[in-house]
């Protein structure tokens, strides 16, 4: 008797040790990917950047017009819609930022994507 109990110790001794190991790596697993709300890119007059918004709103600069629209998140990054802005000329300003319709973000980098995925730019996180 005593050793069916020493037994069954032992195995709740192994499961939980085995638990305790694999909850760290559990909860790394569920972290989430870095959050897209805050400022991308520089507010300098003249410099091009996003204010995503956690309601789901964008504002923004693409270094010569003011910005503003919509994002979602879907299993590949952040889809944009409802995106206008002023149509002021500024010449020799690359407005590429307002040629945007999705984005990927890798850390504290938001890459900028337009047409058929191909990489329009990307910013730095503020």
């Amino acid at each position: 008797m005593r050793d069916t109990v020493r037994m069954r110790s032992s195995h709740r001794l192994a499961l939980a040790s085995g638990i305790a190991l694999a909850l760290p790596l559990l909860i790394a697993g569920c972290t989430s990917s870095p959050s897209p709300v805050g400022t991308w890119g520089s507010t300098a007059e003249g410099e091009p950047h996003l204010i995503i918004a956690e309601d789901g709103s964008l504002g923004g600069n693409d270094g010569c017009n003011v910005m503003f629209g919509n994002w979602t998140s879907d299993a590949d990054g952040l889809v944009f819609s409802e995106v206008g802005g002023t149509l002021m000329f500024c010449e020799g300003v690359d407005t590429w930022l307002s040629k945007m319709q999705t984005a990927t973000i890798d850390g504290n980098v938001i890459h900028i994507l337009g047409e058929g995925g191909t990489e329009l730019g990307s910013l730095n996180k503020q």
